[in-house]
């Protein structure tokens, strides 16, 4: 397991302030699924006791942390019957003892049962503190509906009811978390909420790979590039562990990374191994970036009810209306 650490941090390329929060040490570990369920924790545990080992305050797991990724292919039966109860089940189990052995919070996702009548069930997020405790759940909001990734046939949307959480857990030095999943981290609407929230930092645990029916198109810089320019737009810290491997159709590419509000990649994975990332995060950067670059307090919200739209189900969403030519405004009324 390869071991890449960050732990001197950048210098601060717009302080003009002397730093008030001081730094956290995070750790991430991407890994394979393996069909062996005591090969795979065993994996995973060697990756959370590394990090921990290198002082990681919190160590973040990939998407469904235990399971094969489902939805490379239809469901047969009621998808939910894989899923697995929040607090009794195998991965916060699985999170809770590994936790309290290392002596460090553990980020960990997990298939939950959610029965609500649809067979589905959610994808949920948990963090668990170094003593086994639940801090934090949140559920994955944007379902994806691609090809090897038919999500929608097994989880259901998170409720709009506080749908982006801001979670401060004792013993990480005053981090304000966000935890959504995956294919969250495509919408600027979602880091911005949790900016606008008041986090420091969003975890997505991933799993993302190859496209079916694209097998020469490599999304992997393009994944990259869209969450770091969250960062830069929201003055946030991203973490995206990913794993890698073959599952099914899919190949997943692994490259996960840790950045900062600056878009900065602090450290970041093979496509094709398993690794820990541990890196020093100054929590002050989000303070200087966005006082030089006051994006939140120069947003224009009287402006942006578009986004609240109802989406229409077409590849494109809603259309806009053509609007008329010079020609068609002049004549619309009869005149020459």
């Amino acid at each position: 397991m390869l071991e890449i650490t960050a732990t001197t941090p950048l210098p601060p390329p717009c302080r003009t302030e002397a730093p008030e929060r001081g730094t956290v040490r995070v750790g991430l570990v991407q890994h394979r699924w393996q069909a062996d369920p005591a090969a795979l924790r065993a994996e995973l545990d060697e990756g959370i006791g590394r990090a921990a080992g290198h002082g990681a305050a919190v160590v973040f797991l990939p998407e469904l942390t235990l399971s094969r990724y489902p939805a490379d292919a239809r469901p047969g039966g009621v998808p939910a019957d894989a899923a697995e109860d929040l607090e009794s089940g195998p991965t916060f189990a699985f999170a809770a003892e590994a936790a309290r052995r290392h002596g460090t919070s553990v980020h960990a996702s997990l298939y939950q049962r959610a029965d609500a009548g649809d067979g589905l069930g959610l994808n949920t997020a948990i963090l668990v503190g170094p003593d086994g405790t639940l801090q934090a759940a949140t559920h994955k909001l944007h379902i994806p509906v691609t090809a090897g990734y038919h999500e929608d046939l097994y989880f259901r949307p998170g409720p709009a009811a506080d749908p982006y959480p801001v979670h401060a857990p004792a013993g990480l030095g005053g981090l304000r978390v966000g935890l959504p999943t995956c294919w969250d981290e495509w919408f600027p609407e979602v880091a911005r909420s949790y900016a606008l929230a008041g986090a420091d930092l969003l975890a997505y645990p991933t799993a993302i790979g190859s496209e079916p029916d694209h097998p020469g198109f490599d999304t992997e810089p393009l994944w990259r590039q869209v969450i770091t320019g969250h960062a830069i737009a929201n003055g946030l810290f991203m973490v995206a562990p990913n794993r890698y491997g073959d599952e099914g159709s899919l190949q997943f590419y692994g490259s996960s990374f840790i950045c900062d509000p600056y878009g900065r990649v602090l450290a970041r994975a093979p496509r094709d191994a398993s690794a820990v990332l541990v890196a020093d995060l100054d929590l002050d950067l989000r303070r200087d970036w966005l006082t030089l670059f006051p994006f939140l307090r120069t947003r224009r919200p009287d402006t942006y009810g578009a986004l609240t739209a109802p989406v229409l189900g077409t590849p494109l969403g809603d259309a806009a209306p053509e609007a008329p030519t010079p020609l068609a405004a002049a004549t619309a009324g009869g005149r020459p």
